[in-house]
């Protein structure tokens, strides 16, 4: 995307790293049907949550819509890691999403102060 196109939480360090979680959790190809489901699922409700507390002026809204993509991460990441302990997924890219997981965690909950 070109940077003068992009809407101002675009730019927001803490949506890049909810859009790479989503992508890593599509990109690992988890080889179970169900928690591929649930993983892909839970990331892009946590990024799009997040795309729609952003923006909002509303303090009670913005707090509902960050609690809700924080719930989502937890599934994501809940997923990604039982993924990796049943062997349908590299570990590798259960540890990647495991770290941007703690990074936007750490976002998240400033978010809501």
């Amino acid at each position: 995307m070109v940077n003068e196109h992009l809407l101002p939480h675009q730019k927001l360090d803490v949506y890049r790293v909810a859009r790479e979680l989503a992508r890593r959790v599509h990109a690992a190809k988890i080889r179970d049907r169900e928690l591929r489901d649930q993983a892909t699922r839970a990331s892009k409700s946590c990024f799009l949550c997040l795309c729609e507390g952003l923006p909002n002026e509303g303090a009670a809204l913005r707090h509902k819509y960050f609690v809700e993509s924080r719930n989502s991460l937890a599934e994501t990441v809940g997923a990604m890691d039982l993924a990796a302990a049943i062997g349908v997924v590299r570990q590798d890219d259960a540890d990647a999403v495991q770290e941007l997981g703690s990074r936007l965690r750490r976002m998240l909950s400033a978010l809501m102060r």
